[in-house]
């Protein structure tokens, strides 16, 4: 199984699991990553290089294959995701305001074209228009941080 990360997993990682104390937590994600099991985007990068945690940022220099640009499938793939009205949505005023960033679409993109699934904070929400509810509109398969661990039968 592969795993496309948003970038609300892998900063909430950074935030509250310590490399230096969840060892074993960050050896087998490291593993995943080298394995190619693991998968993120461009623009989930994007998001993370305006966190102020060093850690986080020396990773990101790091790991620069894990977040690619996207490919023509790819944007093809946001391109029906923001056909469906209710998902553009997921445009907040703000972002393109100010040119924001906005990496939703594309990582869910990314998982439909590599069959991986989502791996996200965000929660499924009747009428909402996040990253849970357009997977669940293309029947991508759509997890939180705590499920990923579960699948691949952490414990610590």
């Amino acid at each position: 199984m592969s795993y496309a990360f948003d970038n609300s997993p892998i900063s909430t990682l950074f935030r509250n699991y310590y490399r230096g104390v969840f060892k074993t937590l960050w050896h087998s994600f490291d593993k995943l990553i080298a394995d190619g099991k693991i998968v993120s985007t461009r623009e989930v990068r994007r998001e993370l290089e305006v966190y102020n945690n060093a850690n986080l940022q020396k990773w990101l220099k790091d790991n620069p294959d894990l977040f690619p640009a996207p490919t023509a499938e790819e944007a093809a793939f946001v391109v029906r995701i923001f056909a469906v009205r209710h998902f553009q949505n997921n445009i907040e005023g703000k972002k393109l305001l100010r040119g924001g960033l906005l990496a939703d679409p594309f990582i869910i993109a990314r998982a439909a074209v590599t069959g991986a699934t989502v791996v996200t904070i965000e929660t499924l929400k009747p009428g909402a228009a996040d990253i849970p509810n357009i997977c669940h509109h293309f029947k991508i398969s759509c997890i939180s941080l705590e499920q990923f661990m579960e699948q691949e039968g952490w414990s610590f």
